[in-house]
């Protein structure tokens, strides 16, 4: 985990091992490098910050409609990041929540950890 004030990696944030759909392949992941990487991805940003540009610039002539339009790109951002988290959350409970056998206690520290780590985010947003 990156310290947000320093931006330097914490001790004990080495990496998370996540199952992709069985125990025997996982893929590898540093919580730094999740970290890094947008809720929204780029091309989908580009095209919010258009539409929001669009409604700023059409106050002038229209300004109600200007407002509503703003009121829709932010509805529509919410909405994806909504999304974005549901499916964070989906990954981080299939790799503690393992039907075939219990889940041993680094798995389960690891997946406090990539939670603490998304609700921290969350809350800095």
């Amino acid at each position: 985990m990156t310290d947000t004030t320093t931006g330097k990696e914490l001790a004990g944030s080495g990496p998370t091992v996540a199952p992709t759909g069985g125990a025997a392949r996982a893929v590898v992941t540093t919580t730094s490098e999740r970290a890094d990487v947008p809720l929204v991805g780029n091309d989908e940003s580009d095209k919010f910050e258009l539409r929001l540009q669009h409604a700023v610039s059409g106050f002038v002539d229209g300004p109600r409609a200007a407002v509503e339009e703003a009121d829709q790109v932010v509805e529509a951002i919410v909405a994806r990041f909504a999304e974005t988290v549901r499916e964070r959350r989906r990954t981080l409970r299939t790799s503690w929540q393992d039907t075939e056998e219990k889940a041993d206690t680094e798995r389960l520290r690891l997946a406090l950890r990539d939670y603490r780590e998304l609700a921290e985010r969350l809350l800095h947003i």
